[in-house]
C-alpha cells in the first residue's frame, strides 16, 4: 500500500523500446513517484553512501533518522501496520544488485538481487524481518505497487508476467493483483492478468479477522479469514477509482462475477489532466484519500472519497501555513482518534523529496519540506456534507517531508525513493 509512477508520455516511450541508456537514466530521476511503482528499468541510483553503515542513525531534536538500506534506491516504502511482530519497519521495494540490509536467511541474497525480485521488511538496524520473493517457476516477472494492507496480517501487490511467456521483456509485461499473507507467505489472486502498471491497489480487511489455517485458502473467508474484505485499484483509464466488496461473496461463481463487475467512484475533474494514485482506504474501510498529479509529479491535489459510486470527491484544501498541498496522503488511526497525514514540498519539487538525505541537517529545519496532519472525522451514513469534517487545525509530525505513512503505534513514520529513512518521533 508504497506507496513512484511515470507520467503516461514517459511509460509509453520505455514500454515501446524507444528510450535507450540516456532517457532511463533521465527517468531514473522520477524513481519515487509517489509510494508507487517504478516501471521500467532504469540504471540504479546509488547514494553517496560514504561513512554510512547498515544501521546509521542520528538522534536529534527532530527525533532518530535511521538509514534504511544503506542509501540505495527502493520504491514503495510503506509503514509496519503490525507494531507487534514488525515494530520499527517498513515495507519496500528494491533495484538490482546489492542491498544494505541484512539477512539470517541465506536464500535473501543481499548481493544479488534482481529489479524488483522481492517485497522487504526491515526494521531501524536493518535488519530483514520478513520478505518473499517473486516465483520465477510460476512466471513471475517482478512485483510493483506493494502496499501493507489496513490489516497488519496482508500485503496487496501488483505482480507481472510475460504474456508472451518469454523473458520478462518490458513490453511484454502484464499485470495482475494479488494479496500475500505474511504468516505463512501464501498468495491470493485477484486479477492474473490484464491490470494497469499503475493501478496501486490497495484491501481493506476486517482488523478482528483472524486466520484459520485449515480452511480452503482459495476462498476469501479461507485465506482473510473473513469475507469482509474491500480491494480497490486505479481504471485503465487513470480518472475514476474501481472496487470491490466481497462481503457477500460465499462461493467461486459469486467470486467470478464480483470480480468481473467493480463498482466505479468516479474521479475529480483535474484527473482528466492528469491521474489518480494510492487510493488508501480508510481503517473502517468507507473511504479512500488519494492525489490527483500532474505536471511531472510538481502539481498535484489530495481528496477524500467515499467508497460508493454515487460519491463526490472531497478536496482536501490547501490552508495558510502550508506548504503545498497534501501528498501522500495516508490514515493514521491512533485509539478512537483519526488522522489524515501527508507530506508536503516547496514549490516546484517533486512530490518525493528525490535525493534528499535527511541525514544532513540542513533537511531539519523544513526548508525542504515536513510531514503534517490533522484531525479528521468520518460518518459514511451521514448526509453528503456532513460525512467528512475536520477537527482543529494542521499540525506538524516532523520537518521533513516523509511519504510512507505512520504507524499505528504514532512512533515511526517512513520514507524512501532513492533515499529510504525511517524517523523515530520524539
Amino acid at each position: 500500500m508504497g506507496q513512484g509512477i511515470l507520467g503516461s508520455f514517459v511509460y509509453f516511450l520505455v514500454m515501446k523500446n524507444l528510450a535507450k541508456k540516456i532517457l532511463l537514466l533521465g527517468v531514473a530521476a522520477f524513481c519515487g513517484f509517489a509510494a508507487t511503482a517504478c516501471v521500467y528499468e532504469p540504471e540504479q541510483y546509488i547514494a553517496d553512501d560514504s561513512g554510512k553503515e547498515s544501521g546509521d542513525s542520528q538522534s536529534l531534536d527532530v527525533g532518530t533518522i535511521y538509514a534504511v538500506n544503506k542509501g540505495y534506491q527502493i520504491c514503495n516504502p510503506s509503514i509496519s501496520q503490525d507494531t507487534e511482530k514488525y515494530p520499527g519497519a517498513m515495507l519496500w521495494l528494491n533495484f538490482s544488485g546489492s542491498l544494505g540490509v541484512t539477512s539470517e536467511d541465506s536464500t535473501y541474497n543481499v548481493k544479488k538481487a534482481g529489479e524488483h525480485d522481492r517485497l522487504t521488511v526491515s526494521d531501524s538496524t536493518n535488519k530483514v524481518l520478513w520478505f518473499v520473493k517473486i516465483d520465477t517457476a510460476k512466471g513471475d516477472c517482478e512485483f510493483q505497487d506493494p502496499e501493507w494492507s489496513t490489516h497488519g496480517n496482508f500485503i496487496v501487490t501488483l505482480r507481472a508476467y510475460d504474456k508472451t511467456g518469454g523473458k520478462c521483456k518490458m513490453e511484454n509485461r502484464d499485470f495482475g493483483i494479488i494479496a500475500i499473507r505474511m504468516s505463512d507467505k501464501k498468495r491470493f489472486t485477484f486479477y492474473s492478468k490484464e491490470i494497469s502498471s499503475e493501478a496501486t491497489p490497495h484491501l481493506w480487511i476486517d482488523p478482528t479477522a483472524e486466520v484459520d489455517t485449515t480452511a480452503d485458502d482459495s476462498t476469501i473467508e479461507g485465506f482473510f479469514g473473513t469475507r469482509n474484505v474491500r480491494l480497490t485499484y486505479v481504471a485503465e483509464d487513470k480518472q475514476n477509482i474501481l472496487f470491490v466488496d466481497f462481503a457477500d461473496v460465499k462461493s467461486e461463481k459469486d467470486l467470478e462475477k464480483a470480480l468481473a463487475n467493480p463498482k466505479k467512484m468516479i474521479g475529480p475533474d483535474d484527473a482528466k489532466k492528469g491521474y489518480i494514485e494510492s487510493q488508501l482506504f480508510s481503517p473502517d474501510g468507507k473511504f479512500v484519500v488519494y492525489n490527483v498529479i500532474e505536471d511531472a509529479m510538481t502539481n498535484w491535489n489530495a481528496y477524500i472519497q467515499k467508497v460508493d459510486e454515487t460519491s463526490s470527491p472531497v478536496l482536501i484544501e490547501k490552508l495558510d501555513g502550508m506548504i503545498s498541498a497534501p501528498a501522500q496522503p495516508h490514515w493514521f488511526k491512533y485509539d478512537s482518534r483519526l488522522f489524515v497525514t501527508w507530506a508536503e514540498f516547496p514549490n516546484g519539487e517533486t512530490m518525493t523529496g528525490q535525493q534528499k538525505d535527511l541525514l544532513d541537517e540542513s533537511m531539519h529545519d523544513g526548508s525542504g519540506g515536513r510531514t503534517a496532519m490533522r484531525e479528521i472525522s468520518l460518518d459514511a451514513d451521514a448526509p453528503a456534507d456532513l460525512a467528512i469534517s475536520w477537527v482543529g487545525d494542521v499540525r506538524q509530525i516532523s520537518p521533513m517531508p516523509t511519504i510512507g505513512g505512520r504507524s499505528s503505534d504514532g512512533r515511526y513514520i517512513a520514507t524512501g525513493d532513492s533515499k529510504a529513512f525511517l524517523i523515530k518521533l520524539p
